[in-house]
């Protein structure tokens, strides 16, 4: 039996995860540092640049590194377990409308927009997934949700 290190951090990852919430907000934490800082590498890396062609090199680069990663695993086979055309369709709106549309938009505004401005802005794109999960998925909305998209508003209204 060979040993599959991959199988075997994301074993553990996925135990202290449903174990432990706390790990769950400092990944969530991780994630806003990267993505907070992934900005400022696209301003200075679209200096002269079509946001499509550098839409496209960006999620080469993302599709070749993830590929990699998981042929390394060696458990590609297992990834694909519960993929129906249902799931796919899903996962393929949403790559149209976050990947392709938003990302464009992202790219557009950050190369002639200020990007400080443009990341607080695209940011706030969590209000409209409370709105779509309250009216779609009959999801709860509760008061400290209001508060939260009321100040994330004001935020943006403070920018503009």
């Amino acid at each position: 039996m060979k040993f599959n290190w991959y199988d075997q951090v994301r074993r553990c990852l996925v135990d202290a995860l449903r174990r432990n919430r706390m790990m769950v907000i400092w990944i969530a934490v991780f994630g806003m540092i990267c993505w907070g800082i992934a900005p400022i590498f696209a301003k200075v890396g679209l200096r002269g640049v079509n946001p499509a062609a550098a839409l496209i090199v960006r999620t080469m680069f993302a599709a070749i590194i993830v590929t990699s990663w998981v042929a390394m695993s060696g458990s590609f086979g297992d990834l694909l377990k519960g993929f129906t055309w249902q799931v796919g369709l899903l996962l393929g709106m949403e790559a149209i409308l976050a990947t392709v549309i938003g990302d464009l938009a992202y790219y557009t505004a950050v190369k002639y927009g200020d990007v400080s401005v443009v990341s607080l802005i695209m940011a706030s794109a969590p209000l409209v997934t409370v709105i779509c999960a309250v009216l779609l998925l009959g999801e709860s909305l509760t008061i400290w949700k209001v508060l939260g998209a009321c100040y994330v508003m004001l935020g943006i209204l403070l920018l503009i």
